[in-house]
């Protein structure tokens, strides 16, 4: 619907904006908010996006459409007390330990209290000091430092379809709560860490094991091998003035270096080894005619455990195999256990993941081999981008470096694992019999690629059509297999990932993660796939070696 307001005075045309809020951000006046988020349903709960009409009645932008003719005022007398009144009003609620806060310098409350100017707080501080919890393995929840504007609960229940945050008493007492007060350890959180993505403020945060990175790093005992995700090497640049998307895998490697890392290798790697085992899983099960459900992928394991939680019988069609960050961990300590007699130092594998999950991911018994971890320590992007801001090191100036041999290197299939639909890409490759340029070129537009929350894409592949969606946020994923179930669908080859864009919107990469910049770091990744010179998974030299030595007989190293 087409029409205009005026803004300030100033005739403003709007065209398909839902609301108010965003006819006056295309003016380009930045109206404050807490509880606004374009992927979530309106809320309307922080009242700082309060405008002003021509008659002096007040209303919040966020949850009112747009009419021609509208006038408003966003910088009133009236709304510069309101704002700084409610601003007040939060901050005589909450723990302002900010110096110490994981959050400090990137918390929207404490931005907008240095831009309002809130000097002095009238209010007696009524914060009641309740326990941090800390059970999670991937997330730490701070109830000192929520300001109640609902995003967590509603990313996870709107987007992630799991509904372990909600409201919870009434009045001075209400609070944001996993059901019954349970610590998120007992609920049925998934460790996808989206909650931490929306949280303005320290409430929610990506939990820190730092400390744990830098006690190995400075033990000459320990040989530190570490692995880079693909997704990462397109976002760590924004922690350092760089652009989103530009691709940074040559700093990263150097900067790796100078905190002490050993040996610098790529995740990518072992997504080429988890290409080649769930196309031979898919190619499998076609052969078999078992069209009962698809073979849906294992790389996700929020999704994983999603599934594992919600919908149990659905295991025997989720892939064995082992996610590339497990299979690269079980890899490498296999390949270093056979070289003790030369080197006795222990190795530590730790990964540089986009993904709180990782962490959960990691600690799973089954993911070890006699009580040893497979990956030791997983820090997200935002971690590492900590410790090198503590080392000093001046990211952006670094003169790239190459990784490490024989590990590092990786066709451009493993690299599109980063973003949605590259692992369906990738296996696309692998099934192909034709592997022309041409062909190559053709796999880009089945439909695969893009930000829509459901994807679905039909191919031939032996004279067979073959059916494949590709889903990413888990409420998408939930509506999927319930159709699937009822048989309202049926496809042969799922991909699911659960955060929104695949792991380039990953809960452990920089902030803010929004829609634009999502687009932008995969276009850096699939910038980085087209510079490859090897595409496929099945042309990787080190994969073909790999399969020709250590794996021959210890092939149980790739599955669960």
């Amino acid at each position: 619907m087409k029409g205009y307001m005026v803004v300030d005075g100033q005739k403003v045309e709007y065209n398909d904006e839902k609301n108010v809020l965003d006819v006056v951000r295309n003016a380009g006046v930045d109206l404050p908010t807490f509880c606004y988020h374009s992927e979530l349903s309106i809320y309307g709960a922080c009242r700082m996006c309060m405008v002003e009409d021509k008659w002096g009645g007040t209303f919040a932008s966020c949850s009112t459409p747009p009419k021609s003719g509208m006038e408003v005022y966003t910088n009133t007398p009236k709304l510069q007390k309101h704002r700084r009144m409610i601003l007040e009003l939060l901050l005589s609620n909450h723990c302002r330990d900010c110096t110490v806060c994981e959050k400090n310098g990137k918390c929207k409350l404490q931005e907008l209290a240095v831009r309002f100017g809130i000097k002095k707080i009238r209010f007696n501080n009524i914060d009641n000091h309740h326990p941090l919890d800390e059970s999670s393995t991937s997330i730490t929840r701070n109830p000192n430092k929520c300001i109640l504007c609902g995003d967590c609960v509603r990313m996870c229940e709107e987007v992630q379809g799991v509904g372990v945050l909600g409201f919870a008493y009434r009045g001075s007492k209400i609070k944001v709560t996993p059901a019954f007060n349970k610590q998120l350890s007992e609920a049925d959180c998934v460790n996808c860490g989206q909650c931490t993505v929306v949280c303005p403020t320290g409430a929610l945060i990506v939990k820190n094991e730092t400390d744990k990175a830098w006690s190995v790093l400075n033990n000459p005992q320990k040989r530190v091998v570490v692995q880079i995700a693909p997704a990462v090497r397109v976002a760590i640049g924004e922690e350092f003035g760089l652009p989103a998307g530009e691709i940074v895998t040559g700093k990263l490697v150097a900067a790796l270096r100078k905190l002490g890392f050993d040996e610098v290798y790529d995740t990518a790697i072992a997504a080429d080894l988890t290409v080649m085992e769930e196309t031979k899983e898919f190619m499998n099960k076609l052969k078999k005619g078992d069209n009962a459900l698809p073979l849906f992928t294992s790389c996700c394991p929020a999704w994983v455990r999603f599934a594992e939680q919600k919908y149990p019988q659905l295991q025997q069609y989720i892939s064995s195999c082992r996610s590339p960050q497990q299979m690269f961990g079980a890899v490498i300590k296999e390949h270093y256990r056979s070289m003790k007699e030369i080197d006795s130092r222990e190795t530590v594998v730790v990964s540089i993941m986009p993904c709180t999950a990782k962490k959960y991911e990691a600690s799973r018994p089954e993911l070890s081999v006699n009580g040893e971890q497979d990956v030791d320590i997983v820090l997200t992007t935002q971690e590492l981008a900590l410790m090198l801001k503590e080392a000093g090191i001046i990211f952006n100036q670094l003169e790239g470096e190459s990784l490490d041999m024989p590990f590092g290197l990786a066709s451009g299939a493993g690299v599109i694992f980063g973003v949605t639909g590259g692992v369906a890409e990738a296996v696309l490759r692998r099934c192909y019999t034709e592997k022309t340029a041409k062909n190559l070129k053709e796999i880009e537009f089945v439909g695969t690629r893009g930000m829509q929350g459901v994807k679905e894409a039909v191919v031939e592949i032996d004279e067979k059509q073959i059916k494949i969606a590709v889903v990413h946020g888990l409420k998408n994923a939930q509506e999927l297999v319930e159709q699937i179930q009822a048989g309202e669908k049926q496809y042969d080859f799922v991909e699911v990932m659960a955060c929104p864009g695949g792991c380039i919107g990953g809960a452990g990469q920089p902030l803010p993660v929004d829609s634009s910049v999502k687009q932008k770091r995969a276009k850096g990744i699939y910038k980085a796939d087209r510079t490859s010179q090897i595409k496929r998974s099945e042309e990787n030299p080190m994969v073909v070696a790999l399969y020709n030595g250590m794996l021959k007989d210890k092939h149980h190293l790739l599955h669960r």
